[in-house]
């Protein structure tokens, strides 16, 4: 499945939370995230992402869609990085 995971979180956790997420996925831009997940990376995710941050003060959303093809993406002004498949 397709992801983009969004986070607001308190500056002192930013750069774990940036860090742990690029190893699944294509930073977009700053607390933006998106790619393809297996549903047991997702799982892992979820779990580790609720042990970097604050759960009374941080927010992620994940946003979940079955098919990439179905987003409409248009990027007014620079474009931050570009997703790349490349490894």
């Amino acid at each position: 499945m397709y992801c983009i995971i969004v986070y607001d979180v308190s500056v002192e956790r930013v750069s774990k939370v940036c860090h742990f997420l690029r190893q699944y996925l294509n930073w977009i831009q700053n607390s933006v995230f998106e790619g393809e997940l297996t549903e047991s990376e997702l799982a892992r995710i979820e779990h580790k992402l609720k042990d970097l941050i604050d759960l009374n003060t941080d927010s992620v959303i994940i946003y979940k869609v079955s098919f990439k093809e179905i987003i409409q993406k248009k990027h007014i002004g620079i474009v931050k990085n570009e997703t790349s498949t490349i490894i």
